[in-house]
């Protein structure tokens, strides 16, 4: 019992101390997921690289509705390595009412796909994902893919580039690189931002010689 009591500051000590290093503003969106174990992979994926929040397309009662119960849940528990006690995440019914929510918040999204006609189109390592104040970051299940609505509601197409045989990933993967690369960009950037206004706050206090 003693032990326990120590080890739950510890814990929080450090979920204090990596709050500076989330991504603010960016969103994982998994789009009806066909079972948890996706699900699991991607909130641990979501956590460990700092993404902000996590958003759950499915009307397959998957996940409960509340986030207490979520975090209760055992087997979505071993599988994201307790990450879910850690993360935010919201369901929603169906692909349109996620849409609508991030829309009327002022996100962008962009979703992972191969290469589709008449669409915008990124290489991931390509392409600059700061200037989006707020991102989603859509994905779909390895069989369906994205959604259409999601597709033509979406502001551009992420690819992964292949060289081998096999040119696809599993979504556990796919949304590790992708959100990696997102990621690193972002912290940079908020990390730019930050100091120069720390710089600029500082050289405001100090007196003119």
């Amino acid at each position: 019992m003693d032990d326990q009591r120590k080890s739950k500051p510890t814990v929080r000590a450090r979920a204090d101390r990596i709050k500076d290093f989330r991504c603010k503003n960016l969103i994982a969106v998994i789009e009806n997921p066909s079972d948890l174990g996706n699900v699991g992979v991607i909130i641990r994926n979501v956590n460990a690289l700092g993404v902000e929040k996590a958003y759950v397309v499915t009307n397959r009662k998957l996940l409960p509705d509340d986030r207490q119960d979520m975090r209760a849940k055992r087997k979505l528990g071993a599988i994201s390595a307790s990450a879910i006690k850690w993360s935010f995440v919201k369901t929603f019914e169906d692909t349109n009412a996620c849409l609508d929510h991030l829309e009327k918040n002022g996100f962008v999204s962009a979703v992972t796909s191969p290469h589709l006609k008449g669409r915008k189109n990124v290489v991931l390592h390509e392409h600059d994902y700061t200037p989006y104040k707020k991102l989603a970051v859509w994905f779909g299940t390895e069989g369906a893919g994205i959604s259409q609505s999601a597709v033509e509601r979406s502001a551009f197409c992420i690819n992964v580039p292949m060289f081998g045989i096999i040119e696809s990933l599993n979504l556990g993967t796919c949304s590790g690189i992708v959100l990696y690369e997102i990621t690193k960009q972002r912290r940079a950037f908020q990390f730019r931002r930050e100091k120069k206004i720390a710089e600029r706050k500082s050289a405001a206090r100090s007196p003119e010689p």
